[in-house]
């Protein structure tokens, strides 16, 4: 078993990192918008044994394939991003946040059939969730729209050095708009969801969480041996040549033929973990452009994940963040 402080010191480790600025990552996939309403909760309502919030301030942020592109962008990389948006105001407000983190947004295609997919969180002062709610369409992307996501692909993926696929099955990810993406020719990486296992075949490197992997190969995951079993079966059955199992708490799972690697967690508190896998991916793609292996680029994801969770919903983490946390920990 290989130790992850034998497979990445503090000079390699900032040598990638000092690498990302400018690498080019393409996103595709389920691009939506978090909506954050934050109020004072000081009784519950006469009306309904609910909290009653008084309103407080209002805020707006990337999720789904966008928080990957600004994680990316963040990290400083950048990111060419893909995926639906409908014709209404989330829309907007969607490509304010993309233009305020220097994404660009041409790579958005319209859908009038469909609103653009985005979460309404109502959350206290203190960061509880009171409720949560989402408008969404999550069938398949077809017909005009499919072909518009496959040929914003084919225009815009000239030149990048690694592909990225951040699926929440809300529809942008099919299996043509996968396969053409594997046509691009660079490492493919894939944020999945186990109902599109059969879509990434061929995939270099997919990474599930614990449930997901669970879920694909009917298998265990409460211990290294088991995570070792698990990673090799989910390989197999997903097609791909190698799969990061995200094990929270307990760290991450590396399965490659040339190495399987337990990876312990970092993070010292957490808050949140919305969008840390997001984190984890956009990581991942940048330090495999940059040309790490897979154990450094898992390593330098896996720091990046201990940051993120320490904050609060979807969120991103500087590359000068993750270095000074590596000056002290690789």
């Amino acid at each position: 078993m290989i130790r992850p402080s034998a497979a990445l010191n503090r000079q390699r480790a900032q040598e990638l990192v000092s690498q990302f600025s400018g690498l080019s990552i393409l996103v595709a996939g389920d691009v939506m918008l978090d909506r954050f309403i934050v109020g004072r909760v000081t009784r519950i309502s006469p009306e309904a044994p609910v909290p009653v919030v008084q309103f407080h301030a209002e805020h707006y942020r990337l999720g789904g394939a966008g928080n990957v592109a600004h994680n990316i962008a963040a990290l400083g990389g950048r990111a060419t991003l893909i995926g639906v948006i409908g014709t209404d105001l989330a829309a907007e407000r969607l490509i304010e946040q993309l233009n305020t983190a220097g994404i660009a947004s041409d790579g958005l295609v319209r859908d009038p059939g469909r609103p653009t997919t985005e979460k309404v969180r109502v959350v206290t002062e203190r960061n509880q969730q009171v409720v949560r709610i989402d408008y969404e369409r999550d069938a398949d992307i077809r017909d005009g729209v499919e072909s518009g996501v496959i040929e914003r692909v084919t225009v815009l993926g000239s030149g990048v050095k690694a592909v990225l696929v951040s699926d929440y099955l809300k529809g942008c990810v099919t299996r043509s708009v996968v396969q053409t993406l594997l046509n691009i020719g660079v490492p493919l990486l894939v944020d999945p969801k186990i109902p599109h296992l059969g879509c990434y075949a061929g995939a270099t490197l997919v990474t599930p969480n614990s449930h997901e992997a669970e879920v694909a190969t009917h298998l265990r995951i409460r211990n290294a041996d088991e995570a070792r079993t698990a990673g090799r079966e989910f390989r197999y059955r997903a097609q791909c040549s190698s799969a990061l199992i995200t094990r929270g708490e307990h760290g991450m799972w590396l399965s490659d033929e040339g190495a399987e690697l337990a990876i312990p967690a970092t993070a010292r508190e957490v808050a949140d973990v919305t969008g840390a896998g997001d984190t984890v991916v956009a990581t991942l793609a940048l330090a495999i452009a940059a040309g790490a292996t897979l154990i450094e680029a898992a390593i330098l994801a896996n720091h990046a994940a201990g940051i993120v969770v320490g904050k609060f919903g979807p969120a991103t983490v500087s590359g000068q963040e993750l270095m000074e946390t590596l000056k002290f920990e690789v």
